[in-house]
Parts: C-alpha cells; structure tokens; sequence
C-alpha cells in the first residue's frame, strides 16, 4: 500500500509513528488544516480590533480637551434656533430707514466688528451678528462689546462660521442684503503657535461663508476684511492695491492672501459682489489687547518694561497707524457703493463687482513716536529696551496708498495717532478702572 508523509505544519503534534496510512490519517489532516485556519482568522481578527482601537484613541475627538485647539469652539453650536431665537434674530435685522440695509456682520464683538455694527444700527440698518468669542485675547472684553450692542439693538449670535448649518439657518430666516465678514483669527506672532486656527478661521470659514452665500437667493453683496500684511517685505512705499503681494512674511499674511484668491474665484464662478478691505494697524477705545499700542499703556503704568523693535540702522519699526472712527467711514462706505451680486441660487447670470481697497492713514509714525505720545498722555515715563526685530513675521514698516479709496469710497482719514490715542487712553483708563471696582 502506498505510503504517505505527513503535511508539515508548525501546528502539527509530533509522531511517534514515522508513517501514516490514508484512511486513518486524511480526516485528522483535515481537523488540523481547520485548526489552523481558524487560529489564523482568529490572530488576524485581533490584530484588526486592536488597529480600530488604537486608530479611535489616536484620533483628534477622543484627545483630551488640553490637546485640543482651545481658542475656538466646536464647528457645530447648538445654542441656537427656535422660535424665540428666531424672533430675536429677526428684531435685530429689521431695518429703521426707509434706505436701510439688512447686514450680517461676523466678528460682530471683535474690536472692528462692534464698532462697525454699532454704526450700522445707528443710522437705520438691520443688524445681525455672528461671533464664536474664542479665547485668543480677554473674552470679558468681548462680552462687555457685546452688552454696548444689545443695548444698540443688535443681537449676537453665538457660533462658529465654519457651523454650515448655522449660517444656513441664519439666510434662511433673514434675506440678508449684505455680509460684512470681520470674522478672523488676528496676530502675526501667534500663527507660530497655533497654525491651524488661522486656516480654520481666515480660509476654510471664509469658504464656508461664501458657499452658504452663493446659494442664497438673493445673493448678498460682500464686504471683508483683508490686511495690510499681505504686502509682506515689499520694499516699495507706500503700498498700492497694484502692488505684487505674493511674498507674505507671515501665516497670517498668507492666510489673508489666499483668502483674496477665494474671493475671486467665487466673484468669478458664482456672480458674488465682493469688496476686500486691507486694514492698516486700527487702533483706539475698544481695541485688541494683543496690539502694541494696547500694551503698552497696560505696561507703563505697571511699571514694567516695553519692548521697541528695531530694523536695520537702528530704526524702529514704523507703522500706518489708523483710527478705527475712519476706518468704519471707509467700511459703511464700501457697503454702501457695492453693487448687487448677479447670481441666484449658486448660478452666475453675468460679471460681478469686485474690488480691493486700503484703509490706511497715509502717515507711518515709529513706535517709539508712539510710546513717546503715550508717555506724554498717561503722565508716566515708560522703561524701555531695544530689540532688532524678530523673524516672526512682523514687517519693519507699512504705509498706505489710499488714493483709490479716496476716488470711489470717499474715503479720508481725518484722525492723526496723538488724537486717537488721547481717545484710547481716556477710554482705556475708565474701562479697568470700572473694572477693577467689580
């Protein structure tokens, strides 16, 4: 009869017997070629659980809170909608003048955002805003900016402009004539911590807000705020709309100069009317905690020690400081020269506005002029040292070219940096001063 060797396996008992006939041996074969396919099954079949498991707790959900970008909140809120909420959206988007306008301002408590919405609301337009009041700087002092608003009659909806749903929502309860996107994670410096929040917030929230606003029938037209910062190291002075500006110093820069390339390719697929707006250095009462001039003032009268930049040949860094009462003039004013978007529904039926514009003051002071006129203001001499300046993205000057502003804005600064900072000082000193009364 013929003989038969046994199948090798590393699973196999050992024989005691060197041979095996083929009626006795085939089905225990079998069991253990069974055997073996099941513990194989079995291995890989943990092995899959285990990579699902690790793959869950590895992922950006189940991270603990302290890993977690802090400084916004979740992309969808959930304290808002409902009747009441609705109805509260609505009275503060009713417009008071016969010409009036209906506005959603985003960034509505930031520093330009209030002053901008209050203004708004002043003269008769409805008023709508949007703010997720993250934590980059004190967000007291955005809900003190948002207590000025309620009492102005404007109504700030909590939420992220990333929460699709939010804005869908919102266009779907108030046909909005106009956006005015102030909405931004702001700073120079502190896009080297924490990067992802000015994609999240300068590029993927100003997609989200364009997406919701070409669907909308009608469509709104749009004005936004860009930055000075997008000239980057141009040397070339002052800084023109026509200027090349595709050498950014900074995140932030690159940030505010992709986002102009978003606003053309929507202006042009989608008929939006959108008008861009290239701030330069606004400062006064209300302002950002994380600016110069804002703590400096905090600093001298601690007593502590202020840091002045200096570029090459001992220069401090010089800026086109601009007061934020002329830079709202210029942003009423390009609201109110934007012309109709020609889409409808996401469909473009003809060629739309679109613009640029800087809202400077035409004249950069150095820093140290300005920590002089605060000295001069708080009556405190300041401690100072000197430092070169940084590569951390700041640029050593900025200087603006308004002169197309001028033309079809109207638009002229009439604020010098020794008023404005007398304005800041006055406001500054009774703000903490009310607060450290609490």
């Amino acid at each position: 009869m013929t003989q038969y060797k046994p199948v090798p396996s590393h699973l196999d008992v050992p024989s005691i017997a060197g041979k095996f006939k083929p009626e006795k041996s085939q089905p225990y074969i079998h069991r253990l070629r069974f055997q073996a396919s099941l513990n194989r099954l079995t291995i890989w079949s943990l092995c899959f659980l285990t990579l699902i498991i690790l793959v869950f707790l590895l992922s950006p959900s189940s991270l603990p809170t302290s890993s977690v970008d802090s400084t916004r909140h979740s992309i969808q809120t959930t304290n808002w909608g409902g009747p009441a909420w609705e109805r509260r959206v609505r009275s503060s988007a009713r417009v008071r003048s016969r010409s009036g306008l209906t506005v959603l301002v985003t960034g509505a408590a930031g520093f330009v955002g209030s002053h901008v919405s209050i203004s708004l609301k002043q003269r008769g337009d409805g008023v709508v805003g949007l703010d997720n009041f993250n934590s980059y700087y004190d967000v007291g002092l955005k809900k003190s900016r948002r207590n000025l608003l309620n009492r102005s009659g404007v109504f700030i909806v909590e939420g992220d402009i990333n929460d699709h749903l939010l804005l869908q929502k919102l266009f779907d309860v108030v046909a909005f004539t106009h956006v005015m996107h102030l909405a931004a994670q702001a700073g120079v410096r502190y896009a080297m911590q924490n990067p992802n929040s000015y994609i999240h917030s300068n590029v993927a929230g100003f997609v989200t807000l364009l997406d919701v606003c070409k669907s909308a029938n009608p469509q709104p037209a749009i004005v936004w705020a860009s930055s000075s910062s997008v000239y980057g190291l141009n040397s070339k002075v002052p800084f023109s709309e026509k200027d090349r500006t595709d050498h950014p110093a900074s995140l932030y820069a690159a940030t505010k100069k992709a986002a102009e390339g978003i606003a053309h390719s929507y202006n042009h697929i989608y008929g939006l009317s959108i008008t861009g707006l290239r701030f330069f250095t606004v400062y006064g009462p209300w302002g950002r905690p994380d600016m110069a001039y804002f703590f400096f003032t905090r600093d001298i009268l601690k007593g502590k020690a202020i840091t002045i930049f200096e570029g090459s040949n001992h220069q401090t860094v010089a800026r086109d400081f601009t007061y934020i009462d002329d830079v709202v003039k210029g942003c009423l004013a390009a609201v109110d020269t934007s012309k109709k978007s020609t889409g409808s529904g996401g469909k473009k039926k003809g060629a739309a506005q679109l613009r640029i514009f800087n809202l400077g003051n035409t004249s950069p002071v150095p820093v140290s002029n300005l920590v002089s006129i605060l000295e001069k203001l708080l009556k405190v001499k300041a401690r100072k040292k000197f430092m070169a300046l940084p590569r951390n993205g700041d640029v050593p000057f900025t200087h603006a070219n308004i002169s197309l502003a001028e033309i079809e804005l109207g638009y002229k600064p009439t604020t010098d940096l020794e008023g404005g900072l007398k304005k800041f000082v006055k406001w500054y000193l009774s703000y903490y001063k009310k607060k450290s009364a609490w």
